[in-house]
């Protein structure tokens, strides 16, 4: 495998925990408060009824936050309790390799992959998403600012910009994460004798 996100690395190689669906009544119902009332609304909810799951939730992910929700209401327990914190055996061996760049060397490749992507035609591809623009698909990164822009709400430039910096910060957080697997040998991208 090459890529992907943290969990999904992490459930390929040690297994995912069983947790319960969420029952579709439930999920609307923390839905409907969340879009009425806000993060901080779920943000307390969660901290108030689950008090385990918030000392080690993402704490500005509300997705995470109402899925805790959702499986409190279902069950009558925390999400935290369905956590194995075990390894599933693998029929495979597993070799970790991550690649690290200087932060401005890759601040640079950032940049530059994001006005690439502009010249390819992300605005146009935008523009013919405007109808789904609800899906949780395109509530990522490109996509919501180029929606803001469209909206009137910045101008092409200063959404190019919010790309860019929401894609560094994207990439810090994807780097905090991978930098607490021990596993991991990290290496630079044009070390390929090493790699």
């Amino acid at each position: 495998m090459v890529g992907g996100t943290g969990l999904y690395v992490k459930a390929f190689c040690e297994g995912i925990d069983e947790i319960p669906k969420a029952d579709e009544a439930i999920r609307k119902n923390i839905q409907q408060q969340f879009d009425a009332n806000g993060l901080q609304w779920l943000q307390e909810e969660v901290q108030k009824k689950d008090a385990a799951f918030w000392q080690i939730a993402e704490q500005q992910n509300p997705h995470r936050l109402m899925r805790a929700l959702e499986v409190l209401e279902a069950t009558g327990r925390s999400i935290t309790s369905f956590h194995q914190h075990k390894k599933t055996e693998r029929p495979f061996n597993i070799i970790k390799i991550g690649l690290v760049l200087p932060r401005e060397e890759l601040k640079y490749h950032i940049n530059t992959r994001v006005d690439a992507m502009m010249r390819q035609g992300l605005l146009e591809e935008v523009k013919s998403l405007l109808p789904y623009r609800s899906l949780n698909a395109l509530q990522t990164v490109g996509y919501k600012e180029l929606f803001n822009y469209l909206d009137g709400k910045t101008s092409l430039a200063k959404a190019v910009e919010e790309i860019k910096m929401n894609t560094r910060h994207y990439a810090k957080r994807q780097m905090t994460w991978f930098k607490k697997d021990e596993e991991i040998n990290w290496h630079h991208p044009s070390d390929s004798i090493k790699i």
